[in-house]
């Protein structure tokens, strides 16, 4: 699988569809400043959560099944010709993206009703430590910069959350299935970097996100979980979730995960945990620890060895497909 972005080699270019994000070169600096902002958008996914009043998965279900209600009519109306035109790898490669999201979001979120939050937050954050392995099974040499900055980033979550040495046998449930939720994660990442070198933002995170509301959908039903009686306040956190950790969130990261590659922009996600920290202090009166402020030194000290890293290997890195 070639997951990082398009370079130039000897071969012809893959033709790029029609659309003004692929008009002109968008500069290193502006996607790092939109990956900041998606960043802040999945940031308030875990506080919006814990203040909503309703089944850990049918938030999940409902915040892309609302994402895809809000991207129908553009879907629709301006890209139908990209949608028809995806071709049927693109379209099966995007299929089984969304199924990654959505086992993701399967696995994880009953991870925190089973083991400790500090133990299932720091195993669904090893996401950029499966897609780094993943790139070299791939036939990718990720430099050492990569390599460091990827573990840095990972004990900088490690600082924050703990170490949970539970040995209970549902606790260690919990921790097989957040580990998975990470392992999905990185899938996740990586069909989405290799989808988005033929095929604009919109189209792909269209099928994407429309696969995850039908599997998640199917989830809900088999288990039995409440999808609707919830009260105005709930469905307003659930429509702030869809725009900020959906639409601003996910959505942005399928858009820059072209340029970035798949490297950078699964590192960056490990700010997450302390943006949310820091967002729940803010919101909801949740005093941060102590080590929430050098653990995000320490993870922007890793994303900036990735980027250092990743910018000086891209001209080397070999083309090649799933």
């Amino acid at each position: 699988m070639s997951a990082a972005p398009a370079r130039r080699d000897a071969r012809p270019a893959p033709a790029r569809p029609a659309g003004p994000e692929n008009a002109a070169p968008v500069s290193v600096r502006t996607e790092l400043a939109l990956l900041a902002i998606a960043v802040a958008g999945v940031s308030l996914s875990a506080p919006l959560i814990a203040a909503t009043a309703a089944p850990a998965l049918a938030i999940a279900f409902w915040r892309n099944a609302m994402a895809v209600g809000a991207l129908t009519p553009l879907a629709l109306l301006r890209h139908r010709a990209e949608l028809r035109g995806m071709g049927r790898r693109a379209l099966l490669l995007a299929v089984a993206a969304g199924a990654l999201l959505a086992l993701h979001f399967a696995v994880w979120l009953p991870s925190l009703h089973m083991t400790s939050v500090a133990s299932s937050t720091a195993l669904v954050t090893t996401t950029p430590i499966w897609t780094t392995l993943l790139l070299r099974l791939r036939g990718h040499r990720p430099p050492a910069l990569v390599w460091a900055g990827t573990g840095l980033a990972f004990l900088g979550v490690v600082i924050l959350t703990g170490v949970d040495l539970s040995l209970s046998a549902r606790a260690l449930a919990g921790d097989a299935l957040a580990l998975a939720g990470g392992m999905a994660a990185a899938g996740y990442v990586l069909l989405g970097a290799e989808v988005r070198r033929t095929v604009g933002t919109l189209a792909y995170t269209y099928v994407c996100y429309a696969t995850t509301t039908v599997l998640l959908l199917a989830a809900c039903l088999a288990g039995g979980v409440r999808l609707g009686g919830y009260d105005g306040e709930t469905w307003l956190k659930l429509a702030l979730l869809t725009v900020t950790a959906q639409l601003l969130g996910h959505s942005l990261i399928n858009r820059v995960v072209k340029g970035l590659g798949p490297s950078v922009t699964s590192t960056a996600i490990l700010l997450e945990t302390p943006g949310a920290a820091l967002i729940a202090a803010v919101w909801l009166g949740q005093q941060p620890p102590a080590v929430a402020y050098p653990a995000l030194a320490v993870i922007m000290a890793g994303l900036t060895l990735v980027i250092m890293g990743d910018r000086r290997k891209e001209t080397a890195l070999p083309e090649t497909g799933v």
